[in-house]
């Protein structure tokens, strides 16, 4: 059994591939982990956004209609997994502001359709730049294998149905 360099022991299964035996400190240290690396990935934008008087719902909010430009109001309720309650609030905030521009549907009047506007476009930049120069930064040190295990742990944690959603923004859907 060979120490793979975090405090946890690998050792080769059948087939070759490796497995992790991992202790219930070890699991409780990662669980940590993802809590405070969780803190410092929001802890730039959290700044911005405060000095508008916004939340993080807003950030991702702005995130993925960033991403998915014209995602109906019921698709973006579906990757929060937040009530339509608590992101009409939001989406109103910002359709207020003029970050966000809601179209009626063509195919369905009844359907919402959202946009960043200009503005939007340039908050959602600055939010997602503070991010990408931590997530940059973490990435160069800890190397390309890390990065790769990383992204593959991550997946791991996902619900199917969340996996669904990141496949789809992966692929550019």
């Amino acid at each position: 059994m060979a120490d793979n360099g975090l405090g946890h022991q690998a050792r080769s299964g059948q087939g070759g591939e490796g497995l992790l035996f991992l202790t219930d400190d070890q699991l409780r240290r990662g669980i940590e982990a993802m809590f405070f690396a969780y803190r410092g990935f929001t802890a730039d934008p959290d700044r911005i956004l405060s000095e508008k008087s916004y939340g993080r719902a807003h950030h991702r909010a702005l995130h993925f209609v960033h991403r998915s430009p014209g995602t109906t109001v019921n698709n973006l309720l579906d990757i929060l997994g937040v009530t339509k309650q608590s992101l009409n609030r939001v989406l109103r905030t910002l359709i207020e502001d003029g970050l966000v521009e809601s179209k009626v549907g063509v195919k369905d009047r009844r359907e919402r359709h959202l946009f960043l506007t200009e503005d939007g476009r340039e908050l959602e930049k600055v939010l997602s730049e503070a991010q990408r120069k931590r997530m940059r930064a973490a990435y160069r040190e800890a190397g390309p294998e890390a990065v790769a295990g990383f992204r593959k742990v991550l997946e791991q944690i996902m619900d199917p149905e969340m996996r669904r959603h990141f496949d789809q923004l992966k692929d550019g859907v």
